[in-house]
């Protein structure tokens, strides 16, 4: 079954060519739990993000997260420890390919949310384009409200 939860992202990309870059997105998602195989995260792109009509996917199994998009921009990256993996990127104007390294990955995921961290280079023609992380937090949405109320209702001066 769905849960509604309550998406945290914060991503640092580092290029040799200044300053990392860093983005913070918190957004809405849909956390459905796969059983044995994992868990799937899910959540609309926003034109905050730049992708806009675009459906992302997070695919956490044991060993091996799959980030697959798909809509205005389609794309899919796998990540696992020690491997690398080829993936395609398709904006507006064309198809773009490249390799996913992916140096360090974490997830601990279960019914009320959890984190994932992923630690990765993005290579083109075998050479690193960029040095990137997702840090992911994913909370329950009916437990972020009962937190924020009760939180209120202290600063208030009733206990809950």
């Amino acid at each position: 079954m769905d849960k509604s939860v309550i998406i945290s992202i914060k991503g640092v990309q580092s290029t040799d060519n200044g300053q990392p870059e860093v983005i913070e997105l918190v957004t809405e998602g849909k956390l459905l739990d796969c059983g044995d195989a994992g868990y799937t995260l899910t959540y609309q792109e926003s034109q905050l993000t730049g992708l806009e009509g675009t459906l992302t996917t997070f695919q956490v199994e044991p060993g091996c997260i799959t980030l697959l998009r798909v809509g205005e921009f389609n794309s899919q990256m796998v990540f696992q420890p020690g491997r690398r993996h080829f993936s395609m990127y398709e904006p507006h104007y064309g198809a773009l390919s490249g390799g996913i390294n992916t140096k360090k990955m974490h997830a601990n995921l279960d019914e009320r949310g959890g984190e994932i961290e992923i630690d990765y280079a993005i290579e083109i023609d075998h050479l690193v384009a960029g040095e990137n992380m997702f840090h992911i937090d994913v909370r329950e949405k009916q437990q972020l409200i009962t937190q924020y109320r009760r939180q209120k209702w202290r600063r208030n001066g009733y206990s809950p």
